[in-house]
């Protein structure tokens, strides 16, 4: 019987298969559940930093900080702006080029009026320009 001392050697060696393989099945997993997520979003056609739009060919609306909204320079109501919008724009299919609306809206408006214009916008299948400064 051996009453000596014992070795006990601890490894310093370190083993990446196992966090290889969490590494991988992580990938996977993100991998399948990426392609499960479909995004409900409005297409928008932001414009470019330098570029320039041709005014001609679309309708500008504004929309303050105190809610007031304007078609291109005139006052107008929330309500009436559906009516008012399908009245100047050509109809559904003859221009499409020509059937876009440029939105300007301050940064303080509150995220529901922005989106009331876009809901006319896609319901009357009218191109959407939301304007920006550039940076």
């Amino acid at each position: 019987m051996k009453l000596g001392k014992t070795r006990n050697k601890v490894s310093t060696e370190f083993n990446m298969s196992s966090m290889t393989d969490i590494v991988f099945l992580l990938l996977i997993f993100f991998m399948i559940t990426s392609t499960m997520v479909t995004t409900n979003a409005l297409d928008l056609v932001l414009p470019k930093g330098k570029g320039k739009t041709d005014s001609n060919k679309s309708l500008t609306v504004n929309i303050t900080n105190d809610l007031k909204f304007f078609l291109d320079k005139d006052e107008i109501s929330k309500e009436v702006l559906e009516a008012r919008l399908l009245e100047i724009l050509p109809a559904e299919g003859v221009e499409d080029n020509k059937r876009a609306i440029v939105l300007r809206a301050e940064e303080k408006v509150p995220y529901e009026n922005i989106i009331y214009v876009m809901d006319i916008a896609n319901r009357n299948k009218i191109k959407m320009v939301a304007a920006v400064n550039p940076k």
